[in-house]
């Protein structure tokens, strides 16, 4: 039996299971103007519900097209997620939009 260490915890995107320490933890902020904005909990301290994803942009790609932060964070509303893609392309990821051109085309 193998044995793990940590937490295992499900990225909201692809669905596949992995340690807590693998992935990116992710809360729902309000933006003030009724709406929710999503943050990387770089620190994993911050409140509230957490969504967690492998820090690559297809997994957030996925996650948004089907909808699984607003479900996973439960809120309503299509949330912000431009602090999510900027943390990844810090980590020197391509942006997502990229990504979405880049499985379109043949």
């Amino acid at each position: 039996m193998i044995q793990r260490e940590g937490p295992v915890r499900t990225c909201v995107g692809c669905r596949k299971r992995e340690l807590a320490v693998e992935l990116l933890r992710m809360v729902a902020v309000s933006d003030g103007n009724g709406g929710n904005a999503v943050i990387v909990d770089i620190a994993g301290n911050l409140p509230g519900r957490g969504a967690w994803l492998h820090p690559e942009p297809q997994c957030l790609h996925t996650a948004i097209r089907r909808r699984a932060l607003t479900r996973a964070l439960r809120i309503t509303g299509s949330p912000d997620t431009s602090a999510v893609e900027e943390h990844l392309q810090a980590l020197g990821h391509p942006a997502t939009e990229q990504v979405a051109k880049n499985m379109s085309t043949p």
